[in-house]
């Protein structure tokens, strides 16, 4: 079964009964000022909490705050929660929450025939349908007969129930995300403790918002036992797990988390300079709260001085990173020279954003992969790698850290705003689990030259104030392996190849490229990034209807890639590399392994529909 193929709705309308679902995509969405991504958070917490496996999708207005009420202003959060394993927040929704009419414009479309649409009345006032473009109130036309519309007065529902507690007028309205919420729990059998207990911690200083929150919340539940609005509960049993204990993590979490761990394996203390910026900035604020591991973070002027003083840290010896989106990693670059002729570790964490220029601050796209791999002046190579899920954002930064040190070289780590906003169950690895990060510092003279290489082409990472270890460093071109300044150009010809050599010389610890579906046949798909959720799906779903032969592979390294990888495409009649871009790993590709390839692009800052996929891959089947 693909994800999204099953419907919610009631069988037999018997009231009372329990419905037992695999899975479920609810969308939630209002005004930006609706707390919609704080619902959001906290359904997802109480899917968690049950065990269920879940994907979110965020999604947040590009503009910093569009008049309330109007196409522009509409923030959703998205979430599926399954009894089984899933790898995306779902293609077509299953129940759409909208706060007002605008929210209901923008997101019907999304929402399959039969689906539920809960609706709040009073965001639908005659100025409301105005701002939102409508003629006719949709809720009385008869337009969304194909659906199961559930029609309730929220807010002013809300504002009767906060007024126990005296809190009235705008205050007692916000509250009503949290008496939705407490529908959506009714309706999925869920208990709504593990949102009062956080409200309790929230809220704990303000105790008049705190008990205005808790009582929209119940309201919200008991109105729906009271007012007998649907005819059923659904039920979404736990998923099944590896033992262990488990948290929601989003990308940019584990992110930070995954340099937490580097660093302690590395026994280096963690150093982030970094400049804010959508959506990457929440990796700035995770490593701030955790100071007391002793991290250092540094929120600096620009995104040039966030990745100076991130070389700076390294050059004394921290695991060194430095984190930014889309045309932050423009203004990095020049710096990013700096450090690749230094040859110093440090990580330039990339959220890919829409771009060009500012672009779709808020919206995904994976078009910095050309950046990320030629954006520099002279021969400038570095490592790129690329996590695939939230979760795997920890193994990346943990892979990208290891790789940064073993090699002395600035290595690029590429997410995106799906990954780094969207969230999934994590089981907490122990620390039997994490890879080893081995770091040496040289203490003898006699033996000291600072370009002096290893078997791998890295030179030593001497410390600064170490004594005998002096040597120079900085942008100029240097002999090898004194490290003197040096303008010979055989030099800087043998200092460009061997710098060359070196991160080729990665791809010896790139394991065995994971193969999914067919390994051989007529068709490989080729993925990386955040698209492996849905790409993998859709090629199961392919496969499972036992008529066509279908590989897929998704890249961690992109550079250097896999040495196995021109073997396994060598398998297959046809190649097919779906991108959010307009095809710059196609490109990239076939100028590596020499094979033409087909390329399905998607630049609508929004990610692959596994829908859109499949039929991407019977396209180019022929099927």
């Amino acid at each position: 079964m693909s994800d999204n193929s099953q419907t919610i709705l009631a069988p037999d309308g018997r009231k009372d009964s329990v419905i037992e679902l695999e899975r479920v995509t609810i969308r939630f969405a209002g005004d930006s000022g609706d707390g919609m991504q704080l619902t959001g958070n906290q359904f997802t917490d109480a899917a968690a909490h049950i065990g269920n496996d879940l994907a979110t999708l965020p999604d947040y207005p590009s503009e910093i705050r569009a008049p309330a009420g109007t196409i522009a202003g509409v923030s959703a959060f998205q979430l599926q929660f399954a009894s089984v394993d899933i790898k995306t927040p779902g293609d077509d929704v299953d129940v759409l929450v909208a706060m007002n009419a605008a929210a209901l414009k923008v997101n019907l479309m999304d929402l399959h025939a039969g689906g539920i649409i809960l609706v709040d009345e009073d965001g639908f006032s005659e100025k409301d349908l105005e701002k939102a473009g409508y003629k006719e109130n949709p809720l009385t036309d008869g337009s969304l007969k194909n659906f199961r519309l559930i029609k309730a007065d929220i807010t002013a529902s809300t504002v009767r129930a906060v007024e126990a507690v005296g809190v009235k007028g705008k205050n007692a309205a916000r509250c009503k995300n949290f008496f939705t919420l407490g529908m959506m729990y009714w309706l999925y059998d869920r208990s709504p403790k593990p949102t009062e207990d956080w409200i309790q911690q929230k809220f704990g200083k303000k105790p008049d918002i705190a008990a205005a929150n808790l009582s929209a919340l119940r309201a919200g539940y008991n109105y729906c036992e009271t007012v007998e609005l649907f005819p059923v509960t659904y039920r979404v049993a736990q998923a099944p797990q590896l033992p262990g204990t488990y948290k929601r993590v989003s990308g940019n979490e584990a992110t930070a988390l995954g340099f937490v761990a580097a660093a302690s394996q590395a026994k280096k203390n963690l150093f982030l300079g970094s400049y804010p910026i959508t959506p990457a900035t929440d990796i700035l604020s995770e490593l701030a709260d955790l100071k007391h591991f002793g991290i250092r973070t540094l929120q600096a002027e620009d995104e040039i001085a966030g990745i100076c003083s991130a070389i700076g840290a390294s050059f004394a010896g921290d695991l060194a990173i430095t984190t930014t989106s889309g045309p932050g990693l423009c203004l990095k670059s020049e710096a990013l020279n700096l450090a690749v002729m230094a040859e110093l570790p440090l990580v330039v964490v990339d959220v890919q954003r829409g771009g060009p220029s500012t672009g779709l601050p808020t919206k995904v796209e994976q078009s910095d992969l050309l950046q990320a791999l030629y954006g520099r002046n002279g021969d400038s190579p570095v490592p790129v790698i690329a996590a695939k899920t939230p979760g795997d954002c920890f193994w990346a930064a943990m892979e990208a850290s290891r790789t940064a040190i073993r090699y002395m070289t600035p290595v690029i780590l590429l997410t995106d705003g799906y990954l780094g906003n969207g969230a999934e169950p994590f089981r907490i690895p122990e620390i039997s689990e994490l890879p080893t990060i081995e770091v040496s510092h040289p203490t003898d003279p006699l033996s000291f030259n600072p370009y002096l290489r290893n078997d791998r082409g890295a030179r030593p990472w001497a410390l600064p104030g170490t004594p005998g270890m002096e040597h120079r460093i900085g942008g100029l071109e240097k002999s090898s392996p004194t490290g003197t300044m040096s303008h010979d150009p055989n030099v800087h010809h043998r200092m460009t190849m061997e710098r060359q050599a070196k991160v080729a010389a990665v791809a010896s610890d790139i394991g065995p490229t994971p193969l999914e579906g067919a390994p051989e046949g007529e068709l490989l798909v080729i993925s990386w990034g955040g698209t492996y959720g849905a790409v993998s799906s859709a090629v199961a779903t392919v496969n499972s209807r036992g008529t066509h032969k279908v590989g897929h592979v998704h890249l961690r390294w992109i550079n250097p890639l896999p040495t196995d990888l021109a073997q396994m495409v060598g398998k297959y009649k046809k190649i097919l590399v779906p991108e959010l871009n307009v095809g710059q790993l196609k490109g990239y590709l076939q100028s590596k392994l020499l094979r033409p390839m087909e390329g399905l692009s998607k630049v609508a800052g929004k990610p692959f529909k596994i829908s859109e996929l499949v039929t991407a891959i019977e396209k180019s089947l022929g099927a």
